[in-house]
């Protein structure tokens, strides 16, 4: 580098050290070919974006002046134009291949095209340099001989600009032309036009008049004139035909010529001879691409320009045309960024207009010019395609139902539009896939607007024609087309009738939720609320309310029966109607369907639940409008869903490793997330572009929060690097830097290995003060001076796992770390209300923004929205899962223990309480029911046994309890004697009217449960993994069996009662006779603790349930397995049968088995397949109690649930 040049670099070091961002420069370096990658790599491993500059500067000093020239035109491109005038002095006089050149153009390039009549480059120019290769690259291929390139694309797609860019290379002319290059610009002729252009071109070929003064007089004389003017006199040129639109035209130059042609018609070399390469130009500039035009124009620096730009490149698809003429434009009117953009998003097109170079003078003229050179019929098949929507592949059986034609024929048809650049497509598979630009779609519509109705009333009338709604499969090419957009179709043709038919059928909602999903549904339900009538929009309700609060199921596999899931619908609704009628259908072909008969008593309190991740849920929150969610996770991924429906609006991959925390910034135009990689990044919330990157942190970053300014945007981050970080979001440099861990350590009575991991972080409503939770305290800190100015304790025993408050209100919601999530009253420190409904840990709770809602997010993959009002009127009180169950003929009487301590006795067919205790002293652990339903017994924590007379409560106590926690109590048949089993390893066998007991003592470890015998005896089974037989009238053990190494988890005793089995955490069951110390059979293959067990009614089979959700059905006699009942086997990331298999029951007849887990199964046994599934709304099921005739089941899931299913008939 010469002496000038770096002393210059040098110079304004610490100038350009401070101010440059060096990706965006280090591209135009890489493309100009003076960085190398690794040399890239080695500014992006640099921790800040002063290191990276300074690297960067640190390697040009080593390179050479065409490194520094790079680096100057870099910093004009991208803005820069104050740091590159610094750098101007000390520009070197480079040279390319020898010869003198500015921007890589040399003299010589400069005379050769001017005098060939090459247009210059626009005033606003951006390399596409991909595009420029690939013209260069098929001109070195006509190596010297006759040959056509043909660079084609839809109009305004810059192909004019691409070829004289492409001639711009001093190597391509020395090298292939030698003899020139002349520019011809042609346009749509007729042909005495054409001839006039002939003459022109051979005028300024022969301007001395050396060969001929006669005037040509028609097209073959010019034909032949030009042919023997560049054979003689520019032998090798290049002959450059800029929009070609008709084939006939090309004949005049089909004389031996190197030709390079732009056209809009792929297909206009079609009638001439030799050799033909095609370059295809995209429709749309990236995005990068369209901002630096813009930037140029309006001289601002891209990162400067405003949100408007950004929406303007979108909504035109990066076109360069377009693009050009809103910047020419705005460079004129600078402030009318909001109007342009709305003009073009009312594709008001004439609007956007300015003279220019483009031949054209509004956008509508340039697109409505290709559709009328069609013929008439292909105009009419062209028009149909007006309601097609944007971004949006159509398959060819689409428009082979829509044109009744076989596919043949309409893929002749589509062609034509895509030779002549109206149309696009891609291959999907051996089939096509077809699709207007952005621009096509909305002159399209705004061109036809009077005829919509009509043309989508033709696209419903031929698939109803052709196809039947329920007959779609998703092997079919056209059947997500269907089902994405048929409804859309049918609204709007104003088709009110078909479209109520279709959006509120079972089926369609079946078909369509397995193939896309519920939150397209939903959306669909919304957008189209206002074509129904005020029943219908009860109906709708209905659904929507359906599909909002099953999405988590629908949205799984294997996919759930829809009609079971309706029938748990409130009566009134439309949905369980459908349901129920359809489940009568199938219960007389044998179908099995379950009835919740008290799901009266239940109260819906979320509002929607979606499953956007394949993973833990770690941090959702709404956007400042609440429109929107932002959700993070284990996955790894961001999403960005409608706050409405659920719907995804993005998803990113946007870490290497868990995604911790993610916050929208008050004006919602950015998403920080921040991940256990320790990096911090900024994303633009729209389009889903990484802003910004931040990696100064050490250790995973925990938190991530926007200050609630918007004139000085700052992102607060937490990590565990015991820093609180601040960064200045503009200039992508940080801030500020709080040493949390500093401040905790100098307060009193702290050790130095005190965890002050930062865990979360949040702003004061001015931004003055921010405040971190950490060692079990939150410290509030100033943002300018950084000291601590306020310091709250929680306690060092706290399960808070989160919390958010409502600023508005006294509202506070806490999630807590046993699954629940409670709204408190901060102003009276009160409970308000519970809200259950997860399944595992919840991460995070969130308020919208006016406190109507909030949503919490979970380790079952969950995010959940509740309605607050709603919330509030709840009642706190829930049941626990120690139930205890009496069916008698009709009757299902149910007792249950509540969260507060009391017993309920509940009417399982009406869901009513008829009974209530008061709240009892000590903690209740178990309870059971009489036999005649008078009395009732309940175990405590403390070890006392109760029994209460009913109604009037009459009290009776054992005076000797146990020594700890009561696990079970039963009544004997007679309701005169009560047994219990215990923590303390002892059973009681207590006659609570004459006021005897018995106490059986043998078992070295806590009794895990016991099951009655006849004649008085008494089998239980222990952790101390042995099983015994008493004589409960003398407490003494008649037998003993040494069954397993580890805790015996259940026994079954057989009908005959000649056998038992007993289940393990080893893994294995075994079955035994009462009569023999040795086990009969020892049965293996289970690969999860064996939970439970269960005989059948005829005592030949055995059922046995473990921890991974799997059953297995053994013959008695012979020990050998007969089926395996499994969870089914999905992709990554699908919830399948959640949790520990933990009760099961045979039917009288031995053909069916229900097992109690993660939700209800009914699995039928002679083949090992699964027959119905009840989904409870929570999971862990303890336990299902099943009446004799198993017609009736009882059960309660961790959510204090009451399940009374009824088998339909």
């Amino acid at each position: 580098m010469d002496a000038k040049a770096r002393n210059c670099l040098l110079q304004h070091k610490e100038a350009l050290e401070r101010d440059i961002k060096t990706s965006y420069l280090m591209d135009h370096m890489i493309s100009d070919q003076v960085l190398s990658l690794s040399e890239e790599e080695k500014v992006r491993d640099q921790p800040t974006q002063k290191k990276k500059a300074a690297m960067l500067i640190k390697l040009l000093l080593e390179k050479d002046n065409n490194s520094y020239i790079s680096f100057y035109n870099a910093l004009l491109h991208e803005g820069y134009k104050d740091l590159a005038f610094l750098l101007q002095d000390g520009i070197p006089l480079a040279s390319y291949n020898g010869k003198d050149s500015v921007d890589g153009v040399t003299s010589y390039v400069k005379t050769v095209l001017c005098e060939g009549g090459v247009p210059q480059r626009p005033v606003v120019f951006v390399t596409r340099k991909k595009l420029v290769n690939l013209i260069q690259e098929k001109l070195y291929k006509l190596n010297g001989e006759p040959g056509w390139v043909t660079v084609y694309g839809m109009a305004g797609c810059g192909k004019s600009v691409l070829a004289a860019e492409a001639v711009r290379d001093h190597s391509l002319l020395k090298t292939c032309f030698p003899g020139g290059v002349h520019w011809v610009s042609i346009g749509k002729q007729d042909k005495s036009g054409l001839l006039m252009k002939l003459q022109n071109l051979c005028t300024r070929l022969d301007q001395d008049g050396a060969f001929s003064q006669r005037l040509l007089l028609n097209l073959e004389e010019a034909k032949d004139r030009l042919h023997f003017l560049m054979l003689r006199k520019y032998p090798r040129s290049l002959l450059i035909l800029d929009d070609i639109w008709d084939s006939w035209v090309l004949k005049a130059f089909d004389s031996h010529h190197q030709i390079l042609l732009t056209s809009r018609d792929k297909s206009v070399t079609d009638s001439v001879m030799g050799p033909k390469y095609m370059v295809p130009v995209e429709s749309g500039l990236r995005k990068e691409k369209g901002l630096e035009i813009l930037a140029l124009f309006v001289n601002m620096k891209k990162t400067d320009l405003p949100e408007q730009a950004h929406s303007i490149v979108k909504e035109c698809k990066g076109s360069p045309l377009v693009v050009s003429l809103i910047g020419a434009l705005l460079r004129d009117f600078p402030n009318r960024w909001g109007y342009y953009l709305r003009q073009l998003q009312n594709k008001q097109f004439k609007r956007i207009r300015k003279s220019s170079s483009y031949d054209y003078e509004a956008l509508d003229e340039a697109m409505s010019i290709s559709v009328e050179r069609l013929s008439e019929d292909l105009q009419k098949y062209y028009k149909d395609l007006s309601i097609l929507q944007k971004d949006v592949r159509v398959p060819t059986k689409v428009l082979c139902i829509l044109w009744d034609m076989e596919t043949e024929e309409v893929e002749d048809i589509l062609q034509e539009f895509i030779n002549k650049s109206l149309l696009f497509h891609d291959r999907n598979g051996k089939s096509f896939r077809y699709y207007l630009h952005d621009l096509q779609v909305d002159f399209l519509v705004e061109k036809n607007r009077d005829q919509l109705q009509e043309l989508h009333r033709k696209v419903v009338t031929q698939f109803q024609r052709n196809c039947k709604v329920h007959s779609l499969t998703a092997n079919q090419e056209d059947s997500m087309y269907w089902y994405s957009f048929l409804a859309y179709h049918m609204a709007s043709a104003n088709m009110r009738q078909e479209l109520w038919d279709l959006l509120f059928s079972l089926d369609w909602i079946k078909a369509k939720t397995e193939l896309v999903g519920p939150a397209h549904l939903i959306h669909e339900f919304m957008q189209y609320s206002h074509l129904l009538d005020k029943k219908d929009c009860t109906v709708c309700e209905n659904f929507q309310e359906f599909l909002s609060l099953n999405g988590h199921l629908l949205g799984r596999q294997p996919f759930p029966n829809i009609v079971q899931l309706g029938l748990c619908e409130p009566e009134t609704s439309e949905v369980y109607r459908q349901a129920k009628l359809r489940a009568k259908q199938e219960v007389d072909k044998g179908r099995l369907y379950l009835e919740w008969i008290n799901k009266k008593t239940i109260k819906k309190l979320s509002r929607l639940v979606v499953r956007p991740h394949t993973d833990a849920v770690y941090h959702a929150c709404f956007s400042e409008d609440g429109q929107r969610i932002a959700s993070c996770g284990a996955d790894k991924t961001l999403q960005v869903l409608k706050a409405e429906t659920g719907e995804k609006l993005l998803e990113i991959e946007a870490h290497e490793d868990e995604v911790l925390c993610c916050a929208f910034s008050k004006d919602d135009r950015f998403i920080a997330t921040c991940s256990v990689d320790k990096k911090v990044k900024i994303w633009n919330s729209r389009t889903g572009e990484l802003v910004n990157t931040y990696d100064e942190h050490s250790e995973q970053v925990n938190c991530c929060h926007f200050t609630n300014m918007e004139h000085h945007l700052l992102l607060a981050t937490g990590s565990s690097d015991y820093f609180l970080k601040l960064w200045d979001v503009s200039s992508a440099n940080e801030w500020s830097s709080i040493d949390v861990r500093q401040h905790v350590l100098n307060s009193d009575g702290l050790q130095e290995d005190v965890d002050v991991m930062v865990k979360c972080c949040s702003w004061s409503s001015d931004g003055a003060r921010v405040m971190a939770a950490a060692a079990n305290r939150i410290l509030v800190f100033d943002v300018h001076t950084r000291s601590l100015v306020g310091e709250i304790h929680t306690g060092h025993s706290s399960a808070i796992q989160y919390c958010d408050f409502f600023p508005k209100s006294h509202l506070a919601v806490v999630a807590l770390s046993h699954y629940c999530v409670e709204l408190w009253n901060t102003d009276v420190g009160l409970k308000v209300a519970d809200c259950r409904g997860h399944l595992s840990w919840v991460h995070c709770v969130a308020f919208s923004p006016d406190g109507s809602s909030f949503l919490t997010s979970s380790d079952d993959q969950t995010i959940r929205l509740w309605e607050t009002r709603k919330v509030c009127k709840n009642s706190a009180i829930m049941l626990k899962q120690e139930v205890d169950v009496v069916f008698q003929e009709d009757e299902v009487m149910i007792l249950a223990v509540d969260n507060v301590q009391r017993l309920q006795l509940i009417n399982g067919k009406t869901g009513h309480t008829d009974y209530l205790t008061e709240a009892q002293k000590s903690r209740i652990s178990c309870c059971c029911l009489g036999p005649d339903l008078r009395y009732v017994a309940l175990g405590e924590e403390d070890g006392s046994i109760k029994i209460l007379e009913l109604p009037n409560g009459r009290e009776f106590r054992s005076r000797m309890g146990h020594e700890k926690a009561v696990r079970r109590v039963q009544f004997t048949s007679d309701g005169r004697t009560l047994i219990s089993s215990s923590d303390d390893s002892t059973v009681q066998v207590w006659n609570w009217q004459s006021k005897e007991f018995v106490f059986l003592k043998a078992h070295q470890e806590p009794v895990k449960d016991f099951q009655l015998l006849q004649n008085s005896r008494l089998l239980t089974w222990s952790f101390d993994g042995t099983v015994k037989v008493w004589n409960i009238l003398t407490g003494k053990v008649e037998k003993d069996f040494v069954c397993h190494q580890g805790t015996v988890l259940s026994c079954g005793v057989s009908p005959d009662g000649t056998k038992f089995s007993s289940t393990s955490a080893d893994k294995t069951a075994k079955i035994w006779s009462f009569e023999s110390q040795s086990s009969l059979h020892e049965l293996r293959g289970h690969e999860g603790c064996v939970r439970c067990s269960v005989f059948s009614g005829d005592s030949a089979l055995l059922a046995t349930g473990d921890d991974n959700g799997e059953i297995r059905i053994w013959n008695v006699s012979t020990g050998e397995q007969l089926h395996s009942c499994v969870p089914v086997t999905v992709e990554k990331g699908e919830a399948t049968y959640v949790g520990w298999v933990t009760d099961l029951h045979f039917s009288p007849d031995g053909r069916m088995l229900v097992s109690a887990g993660g939700y209800l199964k009914w699995w039928d046994v002679d083949t090992g397949e699964s027959l119905q599934t009840f989904y409870t709304n929570g999971t862990n099921l303890k336990t299902i109690l099943v009446s004799p005739t198993f017609k009736t089941y009882v059960t309660v899931d961790n959510l204090g649930i009451l399940y009374v299913l009824q088998a339909l008939e």
